[in-house]
């Protein structure tokens, strides 16, 4: 049986997108879920000079791995001024001078949640418009707003509309799998 592969675009240790990750794994069920902590990967800034120097690190070249022999993956990007974080623009950067279609015939299920009312839903469109260009289908989405006033580390997500659109996307990514 295949895993899926679960991370935040985010490399914060206090991310509110991988706590949204962490809860999503969680309900998978049957299926095995590899969770991915991305604050524990300092991938170097993206620049040709420092491609044509350094190479591919490690750990780049691993996560690589990883995303090609998942069954699918389960993103939450977070959001800065409106767009994906920089540092999940130069993971998606390096990932495709790997290999320019590193997400070929990969199933996502693409979350992402903020503080803020609109709960990261720019950088979540942005992020849905820029996956397939790398091969991959985004087959279920959801936008949880206001973190901290929808989601208890304990409880999960609290406000029960919310709960159940996250549940319905996750069974749609989920039974795509199947």
């Amino acid at each position: 049986m295949s895993t899926i592969l679960a991370f935040a675009g985010s490399n914060s240790s206090l991310s509110i997108n991988y706590k949204l990750v962490q809860y999503t794994a969680g309900l998978v069920g049957e299926k095995e879920v590899q969770v991915v902590n991305l604050a524990n990967y300092p991938f170097p800034l993206y620049s040709v000079d420092e491609e044509k120097n350094n190479g591919f690190i490690n750990s780049l070249v691993e996560f690589n791995s990883e995303i090609k022999s998942a069954a699918g993956l389960i993103i939450s990007v977070n959001e800065h001024n409106s767009n994906p974080s920089a540092y999940f623009k130069n993971l998606l950067d390096w990932l495709s001078r790997v290999d320019k279609a590193f997400l070929a015939e990969t199933d996502i299920f693409l979350m992402a949640t903020s503080p803020g009312k609109r709960g990261g839903m720019s950088a979540l469109e942005i992020t849905a418009n820029l996956l397939p260009r790398f091969g991959a289908t985004v087959v279920a989405t959801f936008s949880l707003p206001s973190f901290q006033e929808n989601f208890d580390e304990a409880k999960g997500i609290v406000d029960a509309d919310l709960a159940k659109q996250h549940q319905e996307a996750l069974n749609q990514f989920l039974a795509k799998l199947s």
